[in-house]
């Protein structure tokens, strides 16, 4: 690879970097419903660059929301795991919610949590999974905000 291209894959990664943060329809207003509950300890449990991740947090304005904010190296049963011993619960304590079958749902549905997954158009191929999730703490749903209607 020439270094042109090299320069031209930089300033790509870079002007990704500093994209504006986009929220999702229904992100907010479901966060705050749960929130104000009361019912509930909020956490989000991310994976990627460790600035770019903080970053996007901060400029979301939604990190009031969270009780605990854990951005991971990896999204595996072993790291999810030591998120619920943190967390000091039970693995069927604990609710993942997340858009990618591959780190949101199977690590968590595999230690005996609840899942909901909640597919989106858009996922990286590094996360796509043909595997079929189907036991009772598992619900597949359209929209961020049919979780309310879940549980609350």
């Amino acid at each position: 690879m020439g270094a042109d291209k090299l320069q031209e894959i930089l300033r790509i990664g870079k002007d990704m970097l500093s994209l504006p943060v986009r929220l999702l329809d229904g992100v907010e207003e479901t966060l705050r419903q749960l929130y104000e509950t009361g019912r509930f300890r909020l956490v989000l449990a991310t994976k990627g660059d460790l600035t770019d991740q903080y970053r996007k947090i901060r400029e979301s304005g939604l990190e009031n929301y969270f009780h605990r904010i854990e951005i991971m190296s990896y999204k595996n049963e072993t790291e999810y795991a030591g998120l619920i011993k943190t967390l000091h619960i039970q693995p069927d304590e604990f609710l993942m919610i997340g858009n990618s079958l591959k780190s949101d749902i199977l690590p968590v549905a595999g230690l005996g949590g609840k899942c909901i997954h909640i597919p989106y158009e858009i996922t990286w191929i590094h996360e796509e999974s043909a595997a079929q999730v189907d036991y009772p703490g598992f619900h597949r749903i359209g929209s961020i905000v049919e979780v309310v209607k879940i549980l609350v």
